[in-house]
């Protein structure tokens, strides 16, 4: 792992805290005290991937932040992103919803079902439910299902997204055709 720092117009892409460390103790306004350095380890060895923001006084403050990236200007052309690969990821699992591919699907749904409770109040409950059904793709199978359920429960009833991580669903394979 590599860390960019910055203050002001002091830049640094260095590969380890005691680069950091001698990078920061070049600047005259940053006093490096032994709380720095333990704060700087911390932050290395932590799986924390937010950018560190130091305080060096009141409103001012350097920057570190981890990379993966090999050299500055890969930094800087934001090669070693991580998102940007999980945004793809994203973008692909969303196409699939909407790709026509004619079958038996089993969809999973887990929404917040309204019941009333021994006391007469409405409440929300968890509900997870599950259903095969035959579409023509994944979002078909999640509007058959949420269709079925609206019919079913009560109106103030929550469903999620299909997009999100409280539906999914699998391909069983195609149907059979009737002469």
């Amino acid at each position: 792992m590599n860390y960019y720092i910055r203050y002001f117009d002091n830049e640094a892409f260095v590969r380890s805290i005691d680069e950091a460390v001698y990078f920061l103790e070049s600047i005259p306004d940053i006093t490096v005290t032994p709380v720095m350095v333990k704060d700087l380890m911390e932050y290395a060895a932590s799986d924390v991937l937010f950018p560190k923001r130091y305080k060096v006084r009141p409103r001012v403050y350097f920057i570190m932040i981890k990379t993966e990236a090999a050299s500055m200007q890969d930094f800087k052309d934001k090669k070693a992103l991580r998102s940007v690969s999980a945004a793809e990821t994203k973008a692909k699992e969303q196409m699939f919803l909407t790709a026509t591919k004619p079958g038996w699907y089993e969809g999973r749904i887990e929404f917040k079902r309204v019941v009333v409770n021994h006391a007469g109040k409405c409440e929300y409950r968890d509900t997870v439910f599950a259903a095969r059904c035959k579409a023509d793709s994944p979002m078909e199978c999640y509007r058959r299902i949420t269709d079925y359920l609206s019919q079913r429960v009560d109106g103030r009833s929550q469903f999620p997204s299909c997009k999100g991580k409280n539906f999914s669903y699998r391909y069983l394979g195609k149907c059979k055709e009737i002469r």
